[in-house]
């Protein structure tokens, strides 16, 4: 089993994959050429601090996939970002999109920076470094880029504009995520999290569970959980803890409230990171308890909106017997060894590619928006999104239950068989 020290994303991503390409009897040369990614490369990105000295950073660069259409993907920029961390999310999005049944493929980009430690200028020339150094391996109908950790609107402005500047071109459809007003979707920053809770809407409506009676703990209040926690407490569920990271001591809070934790009063005292002012939360009357608190509430479901590896075989045994329903909304938050474990207590598993759809999914639609110069309203972006994940959900349930296997198990076996038929169709094996 991994531990969580020697845990290695990407090895986990071909694990998975290896064991559904077993369940659907994968042909070998399909099995060898899916499992690795088509394209990708590192480079340096060199810049000047606003005091004038030189910086080296690091970035990384995963086609993973394009015989659905063009790859798409985030721009991470996070400390502890690594090749492998890319390769994994390009093969997940890979997945997610054909589980979704999107014409794109999967990729990812990033930089290991700590954002933090930069004022906006120099965020600024970062973005505009990266493009230049990708500028010509991207674009709208190769290769689609778009916010992932850390990143948001402004970087994403900052990148298409230098794209274009490079091009002479105006190419709106070769980013995603950028402001509303400037050839950005409404509803865009709402969709991930929303994406996850449409998926427990219709999970909790199978088991014929009355949403207004569930209750619910979050790890991560960034852009996905937020915006999770915002549409439950609206469908009339209750969130009970959600956990956050804090910056400025490095280390992770849960904050519970038994009787509810109320939405809009969380979300006033908290950064654009997702930090949680501990000081205000405490006022608030908020308990304040350990990071990996959230995990062993008395609650109906977990959703980890956080980071990857999160329940692991040395902490999976603490969640509550309560729990029934474990909804991913973080990339490839639970060990795959736990699995088991967790099907045989009777938990349902929306798993990523499916439960963290929403952003991609509304990606695609701004892409879509972008390249007809034609705009949708919020509801409107919303009322597809909603559509699009329920029809996507239902696809994989079905599939589960005629098989009798799990939901992860359906959500893949579906998602590779798309991809693989796609190769052989084009030809490429």
């Amino acid at each position: 089993m991994n531990s969580k020290s020697t845990y290695n994303i990407f090895e986990s991503a071909q694990k998975q994959f290896d064991r559904i390409a077993d369940l659907i009897n994968l042909e070998p040369a399909l099995r060898e050429f899916l499992r690795e990614p088509r394209r990708e490369f590192s480079f340096t990105l060199p810049i000047h601090l606003d005091g004038g000295e030189p910086i080296i950073f690091r970035g990384f660069k995963v086609q993973y996939n394009d015989a659905l259409g063009p790859t798409k993907g985030g721009i991470r920029f996070h400390p502890q970002e690594t090749m492998d961390t890319i390769r994994a999310l390009s093969m997940w999005m890979t997945w997610k999109c054909a589980v979704t049944r999107l014409p794109l493929g999967g990729g990812s980009s990033g930089v290991a920076v700590d954002t933090h430690n930069l004022t906006p200028r120099e965020q600024e020339r970062l973005c505009r470094a990266f493009v230049r150094a990708t500028a010509f391996n991207t674009g709208p109908e190769w290769d689609v880029l778009g916010p992932d950790i850390m990143t948001g609107p402004q970087h994403m402005l900052w990148m298409l504009d230098e794209y274009e500047a490079i091009h002479g071109v105006k190419s709106p459809g070769y980013i995603t995520g950028k402001p509303v007003g400037l050839s950005g979707s409404k509803g865009r920053k709402e969709a991930p999290g929303f994406g996850v809770m449409i998926n427990v809407r219709e999970a909790l409506k199978e088991m014929g569970l009355d949403i207004s009676k569930t209750t619910a703990s979050v790890q991560g209040f960034g852009t996905v959980g937020r915006h999770a926690v915002q549409l439950y407490t609206q469908m009339g569920g209750k969130v009970t803890c959600i956990a956050c990271l804090n910056h400025i001591d490095h280390k992770a809070y849960t904050f519970r409230k038994k009787d509810g934790i109320e939405f809009d009063k969380i979300a006033a005292i908290t950064d654009v990171f997702g930090e949680i002012d501990k000081e205000k939360a405490i006022d608030m009357g908020l308990e304040c308890l350990p990071g990996e608190a959230w995990l062993e509430q008395d609650v109906d479901i977990l959703v980890p909106a956080a980071v990857e590896n999160q329940i692991r075989p040395d902490n999976v045994e603490k969640i509550h017997h309560k729990v029934k329903i474990l909804a991913e909304a973080a990339n490839g938050p639970t060990d795959l060894d736990v699995d088991d474990y967790l099907n045989g207590r009777g938990i349902r598993i929306i798993p990523d590619i499916l439960a963290n759809a929403g952003g991609v999914v509304c990606s695609y639609f701004e892409q879509v928006q972008s390249n007809m110069n034609y705009y949708w309203s919020k509801d409107e972006v919303l009322g597809k999104l909603d559509s699009h994940l329920t029809s996507a959900y239902v696809d994989v349930s079905t599939f589960a239950r005629k098989n009798n296997i799990p939901m992860r198990d359906a959500a893949y076996m579906v998602a590779i068989d798309r991809v693989a038929r796609a190769c052989q169709d084009r030809g490429w094996v």
